[in-house]
């Protein structure tokens, strides 16, 4: 049996640009494996958008939003988060994704439906090894929240689960906050 091939972020680049992949395919590359996204539902947009609204109206004038922007986090890890708050320069730099450097990221957002173990499991430990200050996976069905922070290595030195009525703040959006129980 034959290893599953392993990819680049670059690779990837050059099989878009030949049409293997289309651009408007739903994937992320996992430490060089590519992994097919879930079709996002009704719940799903429904939150992201809602979130969307309020991250903006708090965002300060050094940072910018990524709403599914792809993220090359290393050379062989690139992931397309539901949102992303980050310093504006990540996007005046020459590369074809954002590219993050260690740190960079201020805020993550996950809105999961049929994703949730893979988010609080594989995709935690990424965004924790690549030290995103804060990142929040949002149960799409529920609207409960885990609040990670802390990074630290593969791990967080704090995982806290909010409720729906709980009001959502983040240390990097000074004046944001939310319930998710509020949204229409």
């Amino acid at each position: 049996m034959q290893p599953n091939p392993t990819f680049t972020v670059d690779d990837i680049g050059r099989l878009i640009d030949a049409g293997v992949i289309g651009e408007d395919e739903k994937f992320e590359l996992v430490e060089g494996q590519i992994i097919a996204r879930a079709v996002e539902e009704i719940a799903h947009e429904r939150i992201k958008s809602a979130l969307y609204i309020a991250i903006a109206r708090a965002l300060p004038s050094h940072l910018t939003m990524g709403v599914t922007t792809t993220l090359r986090l290393t050379d062989t890890v690139m992931l397309e988060p539901d949102i992303a708050v980050f310093p504006k320069l990540v996007f005046k730099r020459p590369t074809r994704f954002a590219q993050l450097e260690p740190g960079e990221a201020n805020l993550v957002v996950e809105v999961a439906a049929s994703s949730l173990a893979y988010d609080k499991g594989l995709k935690a430990r990424l965004y924790a090894r690549h030290r995103v200050k804060e990142f929040w996976v949002v149960d799409a069905n529920t609207r409960s929240t885990w609040v990670h922070s802390g990074p630290s290595g593969d791990g967080w030195s704090s995982i806290t689960e909010r409720g729906p009525q709980d009001l959502l703040t983040t240390p990097a959006l000074p004046g944001f906050s939310i319930r998710l129980d509020e949204i229409d």
